[in-house]
């Protein structure tokens, strides 16, 4: 899942805004905002199948969310971490994974787990019965109706049609029988003037019963059940998106445990408990560690979610606001900045400070399948293509950045730095982050004859124009400070470098189009396995799809078909090391990096253990106003 770089970002398988004086504004302003919490939640209703709330006043959680926020609320037109918490609050998938072991997938929207076939292309699933979307207008008599098959086979429909941008078709490109030659079919009918018909059957879809169907594959793929997880392809009614059609994006409905109150783009967004939420029992008290019931993890076990009434987030550009929220009281969570990490934390033990435990605040920390990198453009006129001199011009660049020096100035020294874009700890990861042929070690003297080969040598061309190279990052003030280290790293080489600081949803745009020559992004493995970040570089994923960078070569390509039909194997292992030593030696990126997580809790929040690895245990959580008023 893709994410802005400084801030954050989809077993029994077959076999992702303010500065610091507009924040004291919004404070002061958003004292009635906040005060009517109680009454807008209580207008919400109460009872009903979500979990009952306290007697008394609505259980309000504050939240922050780093950058501006979701672009959309549209899980077909999402694509960053940002669309994925806001998303995952409102709409729900077939399987999700658990909270209390995120590297294992559970049903949420099912009765149960599918099942494969003996031959791995037919895939069962039968729907928990009794789930209903949200209570909307676009219902007859505004009553939200129970989700049916048709309601999944619609939902996977509109991954194909190019209105949604197709952003995220690579998710299922190739993968289920029929379904490329009805994106095809459609998206040409579209062309014609003749419309997009969901009605159109697709080969793999099968309906058994109104809770029972099937899904058959062009092959076996062994990641098919982690793509089902992934937010995108939440579950979604027809009658909403044609009712809202373009704003469907700003109405969502679905049938997640909340129901949006209020979004403005860019500043806020508020949720109400959804009162008809199907039942949903927190983890049971056996499925915790023990460190996560020592920690209290298990207080809640058996009883319905959600717990709050209400969550409020706040996005927050520059970090100083957030931290200075924090630090007052008024947020339940938030990730640690950097720039802030030795204001929390021991640098050399990682222990809390003392002054923030004497407050009742705790801590988490968690490893990220984290993928941190600067992207070329390989369309790019310039710094594109796979010709001997464009891939030394590149690997040149990557040499002049010192990745530790980047890793101590700006994370604390706490990132790992590695070769290849396979994160720690998954099947692929070069040992010790060193690959047989490697950029990480700045080597400023190979970077100028790989220049000079190139030819640019001391960075101009043979008519002496000076080589200028255009930057495209987030305006956050550590994506700025990054930008000045990457200038001053980069013009050693006699080559210009240009920062464009843009807005989050900006940059994305920039990006998506193809318009930005390098760009600052990082890759959250949606799930924990090495494909996911080789599918960054499969040719026909290239943008709007998730290959960014536009590489294309077709040895590569042929290599990431052949692993997507492969379990977990010594053999495929092999293909992917094979795959990542392809993609560093031609360069489109330059990295990598990646980073564990810190969280600081304050004392009011409970059940709060955050991971990055998926956004659907935020209806976990709970607050104790007792100790908030303390």
């Amino acid at each position: 899942m893709m994410y802005c770089r400084g801030n954050k970002r989809g077993g029994g398988m077959w076999g992702r805004v303010v500065t610091a004086a507009a924040a004291a504004v919004a404070l002061a302003a958003g004292a009635g905002w906040l005060g009517q919490a109680g009454e807008a939640a209580a207008q919400a209703g109460g009872g009903g199948g979500g979990g009952a709330a306290t007697a008394g006043a609505k259980k309000v959680l504050q939240m922050a969310m780093r950058t501006d926020g979701p672009k959309s609320l549209d899980p077909a037109a999402g694509s960053t971490q940002y669309d994925n918490i806001a998303c995952s609050l409102m709409y729900e998938t077939l399987v999700t994974f658990k909270y209390n072991d995120p590297k294992t997938l559970e049903p949420l929207l099912l009765a149960e787990m599918p099942t494969f076939s003996a031959d791995g292309r037919t895939v069962s699933f039968k729907l928990k019965p009794g789930v209903r979307f949200h209570d909307d207008a676009c219902f007859p008599g505004g009553k939200g109706r129970v989700v049916t098959p048709d309601d999944v086979f619609y939902s996977i429909k509109r991954i194909a049609d190019k209105r949604n941008g197709l952003k995220n078709w690579w998710l299922l490109d190739g993968v289920i029988e029929g379904l490329d030659a009805f994106k095809d079919a459609q998206n040409a009918s579209l062309d014609a003037g003749k419309g997009f018909d969901y009605d159109a059957a697709v080969a793999g879809f099968k309906k058994i019963s109104e809770t029972e169907f099937t899904i058959r594959l062009n092959k076996p793929v062994y990641r098919f059940l982690y793509t089902l997880a992934q937010f995108q392809l939440s579950v979604v009614p027809r009658e909403a998106v044609e009712k809202y059609g373009k704003d469907f994006g700003f109405k969502p409905v679905g049938t997640g445990p909340f129901v949006l109150d209020k979004w403005e783009p860019k500043q806020s967004l508020a949720v109400n408990r959804n009162p008809n939420y199907h039942p949903v029992l927190y983890p049971a008290r056996e499925a915790w560690s023990r460190e996560d019931r020592r920690r209290r993890m298990d207080r809640a076990a058996g009883q319905a979610v959600p717990l709050v009434d209400r969550m409020e987030f706040t996005m927050f550009v520059q970090d100083q606001p957030m931290w200075l929220e924090f630090n007052a009281g008024k947020l339940g969570y938030i990730e640690v900045p950097n720039d802030f990490f030795e204001q929390a934390f021991d640098k050399r033990t990682r222990s809390l400070q003392p002054a923030l435990e004497s407050k009742g605040i705790t801590s988490h920390s968690d490893v990220l399948l984290d993928f941190i990198f600067t992207g070329f453009n390989m369309e790019d006129p310039v710094v594109g293509g796979l010709s001997p001199d464009r891939r030394a011009l590149r690997q040149a660049i990557h040499l002049a950045v010192d990745q530790n020096e980047i890793n101590e100035a700006l994370y604390q020294g706490i990132n790992v730095v590695y070769d290849g874009p396979i994160p720690v700890g998954l099947d692929g990861h070069p040992e010790g982050g060193k690959a047989p042929f490697s950029l990480t070690t700045p080597d400023l003297e190979r970077a100028k004859r790989l220049l000079a080969e190139a030819g640019w040598p001391n960075g101009r061309n043979a008519q002496g124009e000076q080589l200028t190279l255009r930057y495209y990052t987030s305006n956050g003030l550590q994506q700025q400070q990054m930008s000045e280290l990457y200038k001053r790293q980069i013009e050693r080489l006699g080559v210009k470098l240009e920062p464009v600081l843009l807005d989050f949803s900006t940059l994305i745009e920039n990006v998506n189009n193809k318009k930005a020559q390098m760009f600052g992004f990082a890759w959250g493995s949606d799930y924990p396995d090495g494909e996911n970040n080789l599918a960054l570089f499969y040719g026909p994923n290239e943008s709007p799809g998730s290959n960014h960078y536009n590489y294309k070569n077709p040895a590569y390509d042929k290599l990431y078909e052949q692993i997507l039909s492969m379990a977990p194997s010594p053999e495929r292992t092999k293909i992917y090391e094979q795959m990542r030593d392809m993609v560093i030696q031609d360069t489109p990126y330059i990295g990598s990096m990646g980073r564990t997580r810190f969280y600081l809790m304050a004392p009011w929040i409970l059940n709060c253990r955050p991971t990055e690895r998926t956004w659907s245990w935020l209806k976990y959580l709970d607050v104790d106003e007792s100790k908030r008023s303390k």
